[in-house]
């Protein structure tokens, strides 16, 4: 039965979103899927950025430190950005540009110049080694880097050659590394671009990497429709809280302020976070790196409305000593992406921050991050769900077979969780194959999550068909974790799963059979791996197993049960 909530929330979205408003849904054909759209969505990516910019432009959006920008400068800067590639770089519609840094204000301008000229914006992951980074690069086909210092130079240790343009990077460093500086490329380009091609809905904006199942990550490319769409059907969301939060006597603050701690080459952060900021002219706070006692600081200093992080940061900031020294009663929402949360958080939140929401969403790379949501008092009533399809845009099937997706399976009963929106990206770049397996036809992806639907239409995700693993927010291919492991040339075996961990959600496990008569030392394998995988990727705990390890009737290592096993020893020396 549908909660009083739901009831409410539904009504206030479809008022919302009536035909001929501003926001009204209507229907059209998109890759042959017949699909509901935004009539009056912008066509591009740069008109969208062009008018809430404009909407905003005197508000303050980034703060770093003491650097305070409004959205007027963020944009005016971008579209320097922009005449500087085009002028000195030749950067036209459809090159790839890749972004290369930790969260500063740059990162912004960076993406926005980018997307106004036309070409693809490739974020990188700030934790990659010089050979992922290589590999992002060579494979994105980029033509240009945009990098801080610490990534210029994993940059200058790769192969591939690219040129690199720095940021806050001194001139004579980024001289000595082979790249150009930003500023000075800046100051050598005339102000404005000459000429902007005509951009069209299905035209590429970004490609963003996302680690699955095998071992190199795979391109995710998204449209400007689906890109303008999937910050759209965030925007009718947050729309409607605000008008059941005025329905309950709230008042709406001034500017909704939220503090930037996810990164921003994750979904999460570029959609939901960045773009809709931009859309409904929201200030972020960019912390340089996360820590639980400055984040309270900062809720309180800029009187923060919304928190979002992976749960590891909410468990921090409940789990803080000095969290009763700050006023943080200008926090509405507390939400959760990237990674589940525990059930137990959610009302742990409640009773830690009294009068403050829960909010847990589901999305992925492939969607644009629209997938469900759950909120407030339905959320603790149903701490395990990852919510409902996000209204307007989002269907979801569970699907029981591996082809094209079918009816759908019952409430209650498991089955592939099978999502469909206007947002979803076209497909894997210059992997034909993973995309026809994952797209499969009629608008439906296939998430590689296992899951049911219960009568109220919420999605409980139950398992995973792809061997991934979640730790913070960050996917790590089990694949990829068991190539470096079979490296060393002591080990014959290897298998690669998540252990559960109350902090990260999940961290790197691995039981290895060694070659008779080669002894290792666990520590040392440790240290091997570490030559070839980012910090977060190496395991965390290591088993030696005496005897080979079990198989299947295929011969194929039993994996599931090798992971049921080591997650019963993992948490038996845990408690």
């Amino acid at each position: 039965m549908k909660s009083e909530l739901d009831t409410e929330l539904d009504a206030v979205v479809a008022a919302i979103t009536a035909p001929g408003g501003m926001l009204g849904v209507g229907h059209t054909l998109v890759r042959g899927a017949d699909m509901p759209v935004f009539e009056n969505a912008p066509p591009s990516m740069r008109e969208l950025m062009a008018l809430f910019f404009a909407t905003q432009a005197d508000k303050e959006f980034l703060v770093y430190g003491d650097e305070r920008l409004t959205f007027g400068e963020v944009y005016a800067q971008s579209l320097k950005l922009a005449a500087m590639l085009q002028h000195r770089h030749g950067i036209a519609k459809g090159d790839r540009v890749a972004i290369a840094m930790r969260n500063y204000p740059d990162w912004v301008v960076a993406f926005c110049g980018i997307v106004h000229l036309g070409a693809v914006a490739v974020p990188m992951n700030a934790w990659w080694t010089s050979d992922e980074i290589d590999y992002g690069i060579r494979d994105s086909g980029a033509r240009l880097a945009i990098a801080d210092e610490e990534r210029a130079r994993r940059i200058g240790a790769a192969s591939c050659h690219v040129k690199v343009l720095t940021v806050r990077t001194a001139k004579d460093v980024a001289h000595g590394l082979g790249a150009l500086c930003l500023e000075e490329e800046l100051e050598a380009s005339p102000p404005s671009t000459w000429y902007l091609p005509e951009l069209h809905p299905e035209d590429d904006v970004s490609i963003m990497y996302t680690s699955g199942s095998t071992g190199n990550p795979k391109g995710a490319v998204s449209t400007h429709r689906g890109m303008v769409h999937g910050t759209m059907n965030y925007l009718v969301a947050g729309l409607a809280l605000l008008e059941l939060n005025t329905r309950a006597g709230g008042a709406a603050p001034a500017q909704q302020v939220m503090l930037l701690n996810v990164p921003l080459f994750h979904i999460t952060g570029l959609v939901p976070v960045l773009l809709v900021s931009i859309a409904i002219g929201r200030k972020m706070v960019i912390m340089h790196k996360w820590d639980a006692g400055e984040a309270l600081r900062l809720i309180e200093k800029e009187r923060a409305t919304y928190f979002v992080g992976v749960p590891t940061m909410s468990l921090e900031l409940m789990q803080h000593p000095d969290r009763d020294k700050y006023d943080l009663s200008s926090l509405a929402d507390i939400a959760s992406g990237g990674a589940p949360r525990p059930p137990e958080h959610v009302e742990r939140i409640v009773e830690v921050f009294p009068g403050k929401h829960p909010v847990q969403g589901y999305g992925l790379t492939e969607t644009n991050g629209v997938g469900t949501g759950n909120f407030r008092g339905n959320y603790r009533a149903k701490p395990n769900s990852a919510g409902r399809p996000s209204p307007p845009l989002v269907e979801i099937r569970i699907d029981p077979g591996d082809s094209a997706v079918g009816a759908g399976l019952a409430a209650g009963e498991v089955g592939e969780v099978c999502i469909r929106s206007v947002a979803s990206c076209r497909g894997y770049w210059m992997k034909p194959e993973a995309t026809a397996a994952a797209f499969v036809g009629d608008g439906w992806f296939r998430t590689g999550d296992l899951g049911y639907l219960d009568e109220d239409g919420y999605v409980f995700i139950v398992d995973r068909k792809k061997d991934i693993i979640i730790r913070g927010g960050e996917n790590i291919s089990c694949q990829e974790v068991e190539a470096a492991i079979y490296a060393h040339p002591a080990v014959a075996e290897a298998s690669v799963f998540g252990l559960p961990d109350e902090r990260l959600g999940e961290i790197v496990g691995a039981v290895v059979y060694l070659k008779p008569g080669t002894p290792l030392e666990r520590e040392a394998l440790t240290e091997f791996v570490k030559r070839d995988l980012a910090s977060f990727k190496v395991p965390a705990q290591i088993w030696i197993s005496p005897e080979p390890l079990p198989k299947l009737g295929s011969a194929k290592i039993d994996k599931v049960t090798l992971r049921k096993h080591f997650r019963e020893v993992f948490a038996g020396r845990a408690a």
